[in-house]
């Protein structure tokens, strides 16, 4: 799966992870976080709301790589702490530094869980990633990601409003660069996290990602 989706709509794909649980000590035990280089003085630590700009590499336990920021030369920047991306890179990049470098080995329960994610990352598959942080900014309040797909605002998703919401998530260059994914499939795989009900929709409640204008 090509970056540009898999880590940006992951709060879709990760919505049977608990966001945090009452015992974190057991929820977070298999995460392993290893500091690879830092330096002397740190600027500023990462915390959560931060807008960070972020260079990575990520393999399966036997080393197949199944995506990287460095491949395509252009990093890759969300905002921490709010379920943008894995719940194993939303703990295990608290209190980076600008310029420091980390090994996270993530375990399936805070990565892609049960069902893995397309074709690359097989079900139940712990994750490593070499990380390296470029920058951190402020960020703004989280935006209310269910509202904006709710394009008829009646409270429910479609597969059609996914869809569409999906593709204009695209650079405008993708088409070009045969960057576009298998979109359909996409909106399938969504549906089996979020639709907990089975009735073909997606309600406020079930949805796992960003609903509210405040951290």
């Amino acid at each position: 799966m090509n970056a540009i989706f898999s880590l940006t709509i992951c709060f879709f794909l990760c919505s049977s992870l608990p966001f945090i649980a009452s015992d974190e000590s057991e929820l977070f035990k298999d995460l392993k976080i290893e500091t690879v280089s830092k330096p002397v003085n740190c600027e500023r630590e990462a915390k959560r709301g931060d807008m960070l700009t972020m260079h990575y590499k990520g393999t399966l336990l036997d080393g197949k790589e199944f995506d990287s920021s460095y491949s395509r030369h252009e990093p890759f920047k969300f905002q921490l702490g709010v379920g943008h991306v894995i719940k194993g890179w939303d703990v295990g990049l608290i209190g980076i530094c600008k310029g420091e470098k980390r090994r996270l080995t993530i375990p399936p329960k805070l990565g892609y869980g049960d069902k893995g994610a397309g074709e690359q990352i097989p079900p139940g598959s712990t994750l490593v990633f070499e990380v390296e942080c470029v920058n951190i900014e402020d960020g703004a309040n989280p935006t209310n990601v269910f509202k904006e797909i709710d394009s008829n605002d009646d409270k429910q998703l479609s597969r059609e409003e996914i869809s569409e919401y999906l593709r204009k998530q695209l650079p405008e260059d993708a088409e070009a660069d045969n960057q576009i994914p298998d979109q359909d499939k996409l909106v399938e795989e969504i549906f089996q996290h979020e639709d907990h009900d089975k009735n073909g929709f997606i309600s406020f409640d079930e949805f796992s990602g960003p609903k509210h204008d405040e951290l």
